[in-house]
């Protein structure tokens, strides 16, 4: 036994040290089981108060707790949190590889003396030796395994170091053990149970439903610019955005950042310091939006997050339910979006083929279960807590997931229930969908063909369906969140009738199933929606009435300048401006080949007449206002700036970033083309003679138009190459219009 602590004293300290005036859930059950000494088992959802499921006892026992945990910056948000309740800096301390010699000798100390309490260490480092020795020295009151679902290969973030946890804990002495995890499917419940010889430990397991959690799937097309969208109509407050490469991480948070959203990165590639700056900043909301990989968030106790989302499906739902559970963690507005391909399943299929047979095999099963969370157009909080063994009946998901705020088709499917479950039956249960659906549809594949499913009386009696890609796969999967139909997971999945399946057999009854989405199996981000003239407030059209006042603008500006009108503003620019309607100069800046530049010396006048034109109009401004892409290529931007000032001849400016001189010419001109003045001068002087430049420059200045290919008819081919009329158009561009 750790302690006979009674309810009182128990009470006093849960208001006296965290300030919190009673329990939530099963949480005093839970720490009274532990503080009698028996082994628990917890597993409660993000936002449960797991954390006080340890943190208390420990506070209360004589001893330290030892905490073990995976992450370390969890150990340090989860310690600055307990110094934070105490004036004992002692109190809390972690043990791992991001400390010095003098760091560790400062630990052991209070250990020993017996100022801390709370002792967070990294599974690697319980078990060195001398770690070991070191656990021997002073009385351990519990220890608690906190991410648990680490230790079973079935769980989503599975760490081989965990497996070795049990005879550490009996080599160092026989103490009362605590499992905590926010997400554990039966198995993975019964995997962590059998790791640690936990097998009789009291087991509290609270409802994985977060009723404040909205799940949204939406089709991966035009992804970067949607985020950002989304974003927008959600300013100031603090979300989560996901991705599975940290290219990807890199990419939106410049994007947000390029839009005046205050984002930063986050991945295992950026040094220590800089990944703890970041969630420094983020928890005390100098950023609004971090972007990451799965390794954020794990531990971090930030109440307010409004909003997580998803630009790649994650690799397992326990993935997927822990990452969104950190949105809305004080019962809150928390927003869950996810943008979905089936072709980031394949791709995820394809990062496996190296890996272990039997490994294969559990996250095939895992990415199948995914698609079909993203694929249903049942109520998604049914099909996730049916997942996590959990019933729950739909009517009280209240609209809280885009398929029950948007309810899709639904039909009559009692004779397909019925075929379905006949198959599995006929089949003597020892397949997966897939196979079953071969069944009812009549192909013949080898698995078919092996197992003579032909000879069945279900064999092609679907065949119906032929045309409806999804509609097998939804009977199927609605099967099985119905429970008529349950996967054997020890079996990678094969498919078992329930007792309701074989009773529905027998007597078959009226039901209503979805039919489910087909989502495109394409991502459409690689450029910006085709620019059209058309009516007035269509979406991706130009509205044609401003379109032409802004010409007529332009025109007047650039006669008035005694210049071009394309000096002015391109065309492409003024069909920009006739969709976005940009109203200041922040947002008159972000219109594609405007720029600072550009924006400041010809804007004023274009904006003053937008502005006049949208109150006169009422018209309603689009909400994706001013998203504004990123340059690829913002680096070599750069480069090229800085080595023209240097005056760097332009070839071997193009030789030394692997480019061809047209190429190298070409970005020059997008860099003129936004309004950043180049002085290209002394490359020019040297490659053609006055005279030459006087009359290209003439030409430039009565031309209606910039095109090269004209200009080299008007000038002559024989007389001019293109790389001279291209070099003296980009001087021509940048000493009269920026």
């Amino acid at each position: 036994m750790i302690a006979e602590i009674e309810t009182p004293e128990i009470l006093d300290t849960l208001k006296s040290f965290f300030g919190f005036d009673g329990f939530k859930g099963n949480q005093e059950k839970i720490i009274k089981n532990l503080l009698s000494g028996k082994d628990t088992f917890v597993i409660m959802p993000t936002g449960g108060g797991k954390s006080l499921c340890y943190q208390l006892p420990a506070i209360l026992s004589e001893g330290t707790a030892i905490v073990v945990s995976p992450l370390i910056a969890l150990m340090k948000n989860q310690v600055d949190a307990i110094r934070g309740f105490s004036n004992e800096t002692g109190i809390a301390h972690f043990l791992n590889s991001s400390l010095n010699k003098s760091d560790i000798t400062k630990v052991k100390s209070d250990v020993i003396s017996g100022k801390t309490k709370l002792l967070y260490i990294a599974p690697e480092t319980l078990t060195k030796e001398d770690n070991i020795a070191f656990f021997k020295e002073f009385k351990i009151s519990f220890f608690a395994i906190d991410e648990a679902h680490c230790i079973s290969e079935w769980g989503h973030d599975f760490r081989p170091e965990y497996r070795r946890l049990r005879p550490i804990i009996d080599a160092v002495g026989g103490v009362p053990v605590m499992a905590l995890t926010a997400t554990a499917t039966p198995k993975v419940q019964q995997d962590i149970q059998k790791n640690l010889g936990m097998m009789t430990a009291t087991l509290y397991k609270s409802s994985f439903n977060r009723d404040n959690l909205y799940y949204d799937v939406r089709p991966k097309q035009n992804v970067n610019k949607e985020i950002i969208k989304y974003v927008k109509q959600n300013a100031g407050k603090s979300g989560i955005i996901y991705c599975l490469s940290r290219k990807k991480v890199e990419e939106i948070a410049e994007a947000l950042r390029v839009n005046g959203i205050k984002a930063a990165p986050y991945h295992a590639g950026l040094d220590a310091k800089e990944r703890a700056k970041t969630q420094d900043q983020f928890l005390m909301e100098e950023l609004n939006v971090i972007v990451a990989t799965i390794a954020f968030g794990m531990g971090i106790d930030k109440p307010d997050v409004r909003f997580v989302i998803h630009h790649d499906i994650p690799k397992s739902l326990e993935g997927y339910y822990q990452e969104t559970g950190r949105a809305g963690r004080d019962g809150g507005e928390g927003k869950c979006v996810t943008f979905y391909s089936y072709d980031d399943i394949v791709k995820l299929e394809k990062f496996m083929k190296d890996k272990p047979v039997a490994e294969q095999e559990i996250g095939k099963q895992m990415l199948s279960e995914t698609a079909a969370f993203a694929e249903t157009s049942s109520c998604r909080r049914k099909f996730l807590l049916h997942y996590f063994g959990e019933e729950f009946e739909e009517q009280k998901c209240n609209s809280m997931c885009d398929n029950c705020r948007h309810p899709r088709q639904r039909f009559e499917a009692k004779e397909d229930l019925k075929l379905a479950l006949k198959a599995v039956q006929e089949t003597k249960e020892k397949h997966k969908i897939k196979d079953m659906i071969n069944v009812v549809m009549g192909h013949m594949t080898s698995t078919a063909k092996s197992y003579k499913h032909n000879l069945v009386k279900s064999w092609g009696a679907g065949v119906e369906h032929d045309k409806e890609d999804k509609f097998w796969q939804a009977v199927f999967r609605q099967a099985i969140v119905n429970g008529f139909l349950s996967k054997d997971i020890e079996n990678y999945g094969l498919l078992k009738l329930t007792d309701k399946g074989k009773n529905f057999i027998k007597s078959p009854q009226s039901i209503k199933f979805t039919r489910d989405h087909d989502y495109l199996n394409e991502e459409r981000d690689n450029g910006d929606d085709d620019i059209s003239v058309g009516s007035k407030g269509s979406a991706g059209a130009a509205d044609e009435v401003l379109f032409s006042l802004l010409k007529d603008l332009v025109k007047k500006t650039a006669k008035a300048k005694g210049l071009p009108p394309y000096v002015i503003f391109q065309e492409l620019s003024l069909q920009e401006m006739a969709i976005q309607y940009p109203i200041t100069m922040d947002e008159m800046i972000k219109i594609t080949g405007v720029g600072a530049g550009k924006a400041a010396k010809y804007g004023k006048p274009f904006i003053d007449l937008i502005k006049s034109y949208v109150a006169e109009n009422e018209i309603e401004r689009p909400v994706d206002m001013v998203i504004k892409s990123v340059v690829n290529k913002s680096g070599l931007k750069v480069y090229i700036i800085q080595n023209i000032d240097r005056k760097i001849n332009l070839r071997d400016m193009a030789k030394s970033k692997n480019l061809t001189l047209a190429k190298l010419l070409t970005e020059i001109e997008t860099i003129v083309e936004s309004g950043t003045k180049v002085n290209i001068s002394y490359y020019i002087d040297d490659m053609i003679d006055e005279e030459k430049q006087d009359e290209i420059l003439e030409y430039f200045k009565e031309s209606e138009t910039d095109s090269v290919q004209a200009a080299l008819k008007e000038l002559g081919e024989n007389e001019y190459s293109e790389e001279e009329i291209r070099v003296m158009r980009i001087k021509f561009l940048s000493d009269f219009g920026n």
